[in-house]
């Protein structure tokens, strides 16, 4: 008897659990799916009392309007190839400077890491002024690089992940390779990066959705509409006396699409990496 009203509980509190986790997926999921709708709608049907949640009829007009309007195939261009540097960047230098903090002992090894992960608390409106005055002063306003090399140079989340990672990996290892007569970097190279494909992968994701939805920078440093990356030009969607939401909702929902993809296709990427960097630490 006890055992079936253990099991009834247990049978109640799944579907309560599954029930609190379907009603916050459709919390979450709210903001995306009106963006997408909308998309769809003239101006009228978005702000229609009572919300018309259907669009009757379907605009598809909006999406090559928003494309002819502003010059997004440069826009989508500009942000691709930032976007694939940066990481690309970030990978070799939070491997490297994860492989430091995890197997190469030094005085203050902790500390530094300690310091380098407050790094993280940090918000990027704090030290957007004086990264203005840097680039400033180095000529890079209006340039590109004025956003490729204050994020290539380091990322504290990847560096985190990918030591947790790495310190899971037996001393022996490298030992051996100590023994054979391999310096630091060659063990770097050809046994510690192989080992760290997983975790790699999944910082590699998270760090390619943050550059691209990076607006602020853009912002501040960009000022030639040639130059604009894809989240800066669904802001000149916004005028000083109008805002075109139709077409900025387009324009929202096709610079989504490539997030979209890379999270499709690399989920067990995701799950694995952030899995296998919390073995130990």
């Amino acid at each position: 008897m006890k055992t079936s009203q253990l099991r009834r509980e247990l049978h109640w509190s799944r579907l309560l659990l599954h029930l609190i986790i379907i009603i916050g997926a459709i919390v979450m999921a709210a903001p995306f799916i009106w963006m997408v709708t909308s998309s769809f709608k003239t101006l009228d049907q978005m702000f229609a009392v009572p919300p018309e949640f259907i669009p009757r009829p379907i605009v598809w007009t909006n999406f090559i309007e928003s494309l002819q309007a502003l010059p997004f195939g440069r826009a989508y261009f500009n942000s691709f190839y930032i976007t694939t540097i940066i990481v690309l960047a970030q990978m070799i230098t939070a491997s490297m400077a994860a492989y430091a903090f995890a197997k190469i002992k030094f005085p203050g090894n902790n500390v530094l890491f300690v310091f380098f992960l407050a790094t993280m608390m940090i918000p990027i409106q704090v030290t957007i002024i004086p990264l203005y005055l840097i680039m400033s002063s180095l000529g890079l306003l209006d340039n590109h690089l004025s956003i490729i090399l204050p994020n290539a140079l380091f990322n504290a989340l990847g560096v985190f992940l990918l030591r947790q990672f790495m310190m899971t990996i037996p001393d022996s290892m490298e030992e051996a390779a100590i023994v054979d007569g391999a310096n630091p970097l060659q063990i770097y190279w050809k046994i510690m990066l192989p080992l760290v494909r997983p975790p790699l992968a999944a910082f590699g994701i998270f760090a390619f959705v943050s550059m691209w939805n990076n607006f602020l920078q853009p912002l501040v440093f960009l000022y030639s509409t040639e130059l604009a990356t894809v989240p800066l030009m669904l802001q000149f969607f916004s005028s000083q006396y109008a805002t075109n939401w139709p077409q900025m909702m387009a324009g929202a929902t096709i610079s989504v699409l490539p997030v979209l993809i890379v999270y499709i296709i690399a989920q067990k990427q995701i799950i694995e990496g952030i899995a296998l960097t919390g073995t130990k630490g």
